[in-house]
C-alpha cells in the first residue's frame, strides 16, 4: 500500500480533486473501492490529493505535454517518457507509457525493443537520438556528450528539444515519485536483500580455504 495516507471522497472540498475522483472512479470512494479503467489502483490520485495544489501543478503538467501547442512529434515525446519509466524503474511510468505508445500507432516490435533499444533496428535515427538523449538525461543526470546532442540537432528544432528535455525530466520526476511512495504499479518490496543460508551454515571464511593446504 502507499507510503502516505490516501484522501476519501468524503475527506475533500477541492473542485479539481472531487473532479478527477468523478472522472476516474465514478461515484465510488477511491480508498474504499479502488482501480480504473486502465486498471491502475489509482492511488497517485488519491496520495496527490492530500495537497491540492500539487496535484493542481501536475494535471497542469499533464494538459500541457497533450496541448495541441506541443511542436514535438507525439511518438518521440513518448519514447522520452517510455523510456524514461524503464530506466528510472518505475514499473507505473513503463507500463502506462507503453500503452500510450500503442494509442500512437507505435509497432508491438518498437515497444518491445524499449528496454534494449541500442540493439535494435526497430527505430528511426531521430527516434535512436530521443533515446539515448533520454538515456543521458535519467542515466547521467543530464551529463549529455556532444555526438548525443548533436544528432538530436541533426533532427530536432531548439524548440522541440527544450519540449523534449521538459517533458521527459518530468517524467523521470513522477517515475522516481512513484517508487518513493510506493504508488501504483510501484508498490513492490525491493527485490535485492539476503537470500537465507541452509540452516544450520556458519559462515564461510574464504581466507581460510585459501590459505588451507592442498594435499599432492
Amino acid at each position: 500500500m502507499p507510503r502516505l495516507r490516501e484522501v476519501r471522497r468524503s475527506e475533500t472540498t477541492d473542485p479539481l480533486t472531487l473532479q478527477m475522483y468523478d472522472h476516474l472512479f465514478g461515484d465510488r470512494d477511491p480508498v474504499e473501492e479502488p482501480g480504473t479503467d486502465t486498471g491502475t489502483p489509482g492511488d497517485w490520485w488519491t496520495v496527490f490529493a492530500l495537497v491540492p495544489d500539487v496535484l493542481r501543478h501536475s494535471v497542469q503538467g499533464f494538459g500541457l505535454y497533450r496541448s495541441p501547442n506541443r511542436l514535438l512529434d507525439p511518438v518521440l515525446r513518448e519514447l522520452g517518457q517510455t523510456r524514461a519509466g524503464w530506466a528510472r524503474g518505475s514499473q507505473f511510468v513503463f507500463s502506462q507509457h507503453c500503452k500510450s505508445c500503442r494509442a500512437l500507432g507505435m509497432s508491438e516490435e518498437m515497444i518491445a525493443a524499449i528496454p534494449a533499444w541500442s540493439t535494435s533496428d526497430a527505430f528511426s535515427p531521430v527516434q535512436r537520438a530521443v533515446l539515448a538523449y533520454t538515456d543521458c538525461l535519467v542515466y547521467d543526470g543530464g551529463r549529455v556528450p556532444d555526438a548525443v546532442f548533436d544528432a538530436l540537432k541533426a533532427h530536432l528544432s531548439d524548440e522541440e528539444i527544450l519540449e523534449l528535455t521538459y517533458i521527459t525530466a518530468m517524467y523521470e520526476m513522477h517515475a522516481t515519485m512513484t517508487r518513493a511512495l510506493r504508488l501504483e504499479f510501484d508498490d513492490r518490496d525491493e527485490p535485492i536483500v539476503e537470500v537465507a543460508a541452509p540452516e544450520g551454515f556458519a559462515g564461510f571464511d574464504v581466507g581460510a580455504a585459501i590459505s588451507r593446504p592442498t594435499d599432492d
